[in-house]
């Protein structure tokens, strides 16, 4: 649930832009707002929130065009963009060394866990799986918006976008555990011959 709670504005845009894409902006922004301050009232740190702030940033941009420019070429492009601004904020998150999935995670891992390398290196993989989603999602929905393929084309890619990632997410963590646990046991026998 963390996860989607952090992709709620992304949804709001996707059904309300159907009714304008200037309207989608404003309610997905509106969103993003109220979901950060109800972290912040939450007491939850808002220090590497990455996703957040990106998102709106995102949304505060788009609106401001969307509502300048309603008959942007742009408006086509809404999937598209979004998923690439997505793919950048996954990205630059893994590079500044904030995976942005650890801020989400933090809501359901025990806080002594939070500095381990085990939980950093868990969260850069399945940051890296959201970010070649979200990259693959974009430049997919753009060959779909420049060809004006089907709608139900472009819905397939977002679906596809967050739902392949988020199964990774949901699969991938005990594995790595798993891994780390039995490399761990594996090497004490190794250090006690030594």
């Amino acid at each position: 649930m963390g996860y989607l709670r952090s992709f709620i504005p992304w949804l709001v845009f996707a059904g309300v832009a159907t009714l304008g894409w200037q309207w989608g902006a404003l309610a997905a922004l509106v969103v993003s707002a109220v979901l950060l301050f109800a972290d912040r009232a939450a007491g939850l740190s808002l220090e590497s929130r990455l996703l957040e702030y990106g998102t709106i940033v995102f949304f505060a941009a788009l609106a401001i065009l969307a509502f300048a420019q309603p008959h942007s070429g742009l408006r086509f492009y809404g999937g598209t963009l979004a998923m690439g601004w997505l793919a950048l904020i996954a990205w630059l998150s893994i590079a500044v060394r904030r995976p942005f999935t650890m801020a989400i995670a933090r809501r359901v891992a025990p806080p002594e866990v939070w500095r381990t390398p085990l939980f950093r290196r868990i969260n850069v993989v399945l940051t890296a799986a959201w970010a070649l989603s979200f990259t693959v999602g974009a430049a997919a929905q753009a060959v779909v918006t420049h060809y004006d393929l089907s709608l139900l084309v472009s819905i397939l890619i977002q679906v596809a976008g967050f739902v392949l990632p988020a199964r990774f997410t949901a699969w991938y963590p005990e594995r790595a555990r798993a891994r780390f646990l039995q490399d761990q046991a594996g090497a004490r026998p190794g250090l006690q011959e030594a």
